[in-house]
């Protein structure tokens, strides 16, 4: 028995002493996009509307000396609790930014369908309540969207809805891992409104982990090719690799934008109460079976519990929505992204060796690439006819 055991125990002993001996992961950066060169000590938490409907609030607990940047958070389908998200809520707020959480989603209670007028009149009636907070001070000129999965089509969809007047157009939309798409009203999903009413000003970047990246690839080309008013210079598909050169290992998965702290949790952040219903009220609600969770987004939200805030955070997500969030407020395209070297740098390995970088790429046009007209073929001798000769004049006169 004792002599089964050692061949295990030898294993166990070899990839302890593998881990301890290997590279470690670059750490968030002391300053710059993503790093924690914060202007607030700290976060305020708070949340406005009602406890059925009703939007968690962070920004940092200094006093702006002017309006506030807006983030919308919009998260997956189940990941109601922003604690799921909430290194980089902490991140974003302690950067000096206004973030929004809207619950558009009460699990067992909304279906999908709904799910994009809710957040559209949760973020308007917090815009309105917050727009004479001196804490707060919201400036509706700098607005973003951070989306996630189910997130990405309501954000798309907030976007498009922005000429109804209830949500300014946001100057960003950055969408992680798009899912949870429905392709007609009877499926199960967040049917797309008709995106080319996106402000063709806007910024949008897609990014996909390379773990799951062929549903969210798929996605995201539905969704850049629908925004036919944005010109392709002001859109960016973007993907995050994986990379086990050292450990702890760097995996882009589906739950890897989560970030949980328990500080966040939406126990801790109370909601006022419904107001009284009116008995003579008649009920409307009816369960129907898109109100549950599949197994896909039960699991997701597990794993958002359960991921580990590491490099990917750091320098793929955090990193290239500050970037891109100070490209877009400040009128500037893609491309402008595109050429700054670190953009895509993952940052390096204690031993030196780069981390996998992001990949990123403008769309090509929605229409077939033009192709050169071809003209006319090169003529040899271009002399005037009497001048021209031919190969036996020219060997006769050799000759002669």
């Amino acid at each position: 028995m004792r002599r089964s055991l050692l061949p295990v125990l030898l294993l166990g002993a070899s990839l302890a002493a593998s881990a301890a001996g290997a590279a470690t992961p670059p750490r968030q950066p002391d300053q710059g996009p993503g790093g924690r060169d914060y202007v607030a000590a700290d976060v305020v938490k708070r949340a406005v509307g009602t406890a059925s409907a009703g939007t968690f609030v962070f920004h940092g607990n200094d006093t702006p000396a002017k309006p506030r940047s807006v983030v919308i958070f919009l998260h997956s389908w189940g990941a109601v609790n922003p604690a799921l998200y909430g290194g980089w809520i902490e991140h974003l707020a302690r950067k000096g930014h206004l973030v929004l959480f809207p619950r558009f989603q009460e699990v067992n209670r909304s279906r999908p369908a709904d799910a994009s007028n809710l957040a559209e009149d949760l973020i308007e009636s917090a815009l309105a309540v917050l727009a004479d907070d001196p804490n707060a001070r919201p400036d509706k000129e700098r607005i973003a969207v951070i989306g996630h999965s189910a997130g990405v089509p309501l954000a798309f969809n907030i976007a498009a809805g922005a000429g109804s007047g209830k949500v300014p157009a946001p100057k960003l939309i950055f969408g992680l891992m798009p899912g949870g798409i429905a392709s007609t009203e009877k499926e199960r999903g967040i049917l797309l409104r008709d995106l080319e009413a996106v402000d063709p000003q806007t910024l949008i970047i897609t990014m996909s982990g390379d773990r799951d990246y062929l549903p969210s690839d798929r996605a995201s080309r539905l969704i850049l090719q629908k925004t036919s008013a944005v010109p392709a210079n002001r859109k960016l598909f973007m993907r995050a690799g994986s990379d086990d050169h050292g450990f702890p290992a760097l995996t882009a998965t589906l739950a890897s934008p989560g970030s949980p702290k328990a500080d966040y949790d939406s126990a801790s952040i109370k909601l006022p109460p419904d107001p009284p219903r009116d008995p003579k009220q008649k009920n409307t609600w009816r369960w129907s079976a898109d109100m549950a969770l599949t197994g896909p987004q039960t699991i997701l939200t597990q794993q958002l519990g359960n991921n580990v805030t590491d490099t990917l955070d750091y320098l793929a997500y955090w990193k290239t929505f500050d970037l891109a969030a100070e490209a877009a407020f400040a009128g500037k395209d893609a491309a402008s992204l595109l050429r700054d070297p670190k953009f895509v740098d993952m940052g390096t390995w204690s031993d030196g060796w780069p981390v996998r970088r992001l990949s990123a790429q403008m769309p090509k046009g929605d229409g077939p690439e033009k192709k050169d007209e071809q003209g006319p073929r090169r003529r040899l001798n271009l002399a005037p006819p009497e001048n021209q000769q031919g190969l036996s004049g020219f060997i006769n006169q050799l000759r002669s």
